[in-house]
Order: C-alpha cells, then structure tokens, then sequence
C-alpha cells in the first residue's frame, strides 16, 4: 500500500510497500466501516512492520483494525519477531488501554396501584360508597361521561383505600435481613473503601473484626426469620404457605417440567403415566444402546470374513 492512501484518513503513514489490489479492498472495507489500520499508525523498524516473509519476499499482508474513534486508546502495535501464527505469517499485537465505566443503574418509577382488594371489608366498602356519593354529587344513577366518572371512583378509591408504596419486592436472598445486618454492611463497605484508600495494618485488622461481625449478623438473622417462619407454618394461618411450598417443592423435584404431548412407535398420543414412563424407558435404552459405524462396519467385517480398516 502505498503513501498516498493516507489521506483517506484511515491508515498512517507507516505502512509497507505499495498498495495492490487486496491492500485497496481493506482500505475501502475500512472507508466504509469508518475504521483504521492500526499498523500503519505507529513508526517501527522494518523487521517490526513486516508481517509476511517468505524467501525473499518481505510485506505487509495482516492487519489489526478498529474503529476511528477508539484509535486514540490502542497505544502500540507491532509484529512480534520469531513468534509465527502460519508459516510465513507473524503475530501483530497491539496494546490498548480501556476505561470500564460502571453504569448507574436507572431508578424505575414504580406506578403506585390502589388497594381495590380492601373492599372485601364490609367497613371499607361502606366507607367507599359514602365517599363516592358525595363526589358524585349525591346521584344514585351513574352519569353518562363514562370517563369523568371513572376517574372520579379512581380518585375515590385511592383517597379512601389508600395505594401501595413504590418500593421493590425484596430480593429472595435478603428477604431475611433485619437493621442489624444491614447496619453491619454498611459499616464494613465504609471500612473496605477506608482501607483501599489506606493500606495499614490498623485498617486491615478493622476491616477483618467488622467482615467476622457482619457473618455473625447474618447468621442470627437467618436462624430468627426461619425459626419465625417455621412458628407460622405450624398455625391455622401457615396452612396455605405450607401447601404453596409442598407444590412449589413438588415441581421443582420433577425432571421435565414441560412435556405437551408423548408419543409411542406408531404415533399415538400416551396419557397413562405408566405408558408414558415405558416409551421413556424405551427411548433411553435405545438411545444408549445404538451402534456407531465403526461398530457397524466391524460386525459386518466379522459376518463376511472380512477386517474393517
């Protein structure tokens, strides 16, 4: 490639040689993608620039590319000399420096919804039709503006009934966090960033004291919420936490959670459990008991007297 294709804008002024026919098909891959040719950027010996060498040929035929706008990042790039990736073809590495920016997660507004399942109580619903009256102005027939009126009984309810709060379902791991431990936490996060900042011992045994103390936290917490727990599921009112758990139990124990439709050897559908765990039995035993072809062929070779190579 020669000189002049620096003014494309997408290679130095380090290149090798002349440019031919395929050093034209990267440049214009590289116009049309906005990239550059990373080895063209940097000045190197020959010996360092050369990736193709056979007898007494000498060029440069392998190329590192990136975008144009992270060019400034890649601080090096050069062929590594005696390391060789095919024959005649030489390694081209390149360093480059990456900034990791951590992103800040997004806070999600949460929109609130009305308790409408308060009705259920005789003295919210009562409270609600009294309520809803007098915003309607005492009339018993509902009015013919569906919208007004709608926005009338949502208004209602959420006076009346109340709405939930913005905030997200606990996670299922810390569901069993207390004050304490989230007291412990926040300390020894302070106490890390303290030590990171300053490397010394008395930083170190305080960050060590305050990590112990956190997994003594944790463990008291988790014994009390599972013991709490276990209290509940043994009352009346337990009773359907215990049953959603034994199901919840159940279908997590099963191998194949979903299975539409199971079919025998000519095609019916199964709907006995019995015969599907046959055709089951069947297939796996067919599955692993099925020949491959060198086993094939040596069967066929012992059965005519011949050898399989």
């Amino acid at each position: 490639m020669d000189m002049l294709v620096r003014r494309t804008k997408v290679m130095g002024k380090f290149g090798v040689k002349e440019r031919n026919l395929e050093g034209q098909m990267v440049v214009d891959f590289a116009k049309r993608m906005d990239m550059a040719v990373v080895n063209t950027y940097f000045q190197k010996k020959e010996e360092h620039r050369v990736t193709y060498k056979s007898g007494g040929r000498r060029t440069q035929v392998d190329y590192i590319l990136c975008r144009r706008g992270n060019l400034k990042e890649i601080s090096d790039c050069k062929v590594v000399v005696g390391e060789s990736v095919a024959r005649q073809h030489r390694t081209v590495v390149c360093r480059m420096t990456l900034v990791v920016c951590k992103k800040k997660r997004s806070k999600i507004e949460i929109e609130k919804k009305t308790k409408w399942w308060k009705l259920k109580k005789e003295e919210c619903c009562e409270e609600f039709r009294q309520k809803l009256r007098q915003a309607l102005g005492g009339q018993v027939v509902l009015p013919d503006d569906w919208e007004t009126t709608a926005e009338v009984i949502r208004e209602t309810g959420r006076k009346v009934l109340g709405v939930s709060s913005e905030r997200r379902k606990e996670d299922k791991e810390t569901w069993w966090w207390n004050e304490e431990v989230q007291d412990s936490i926040k300390r020894k996060r302070l106490a890390k960033k303290k030590w990171d900042m300053d490397r010394t011992e008395e930083n170190r045994q305080e960050y060590k004291e305050l990590q112990r103390r956190v997994k003594r936290e944790v463990s008291k917490a988790k014994q009390k919420a599972y013991d709490e727990l276990y209290t509940r599921l043994g009352t009346r009112e337990g009773e359907k936490d215990l049953y959603r758990l034994a199901r919840q139990r159940d279908r997590d124990g099963k191998d194949v959670q979903q299975v539409r439709v199971i079919k025998d050897r000519d095609g019916r559908v199964l709907t006995s459990e019995e015969s599907v765990q046959r055709r089951w039995k069947e297939y796996f035993e067919e599955l692993m008991n099925e020949e491959n072809e060198r086993e094939k062929k040596s069967r066929r070779g012992e059965l005519f007297g011949t050898e399989s190579r």
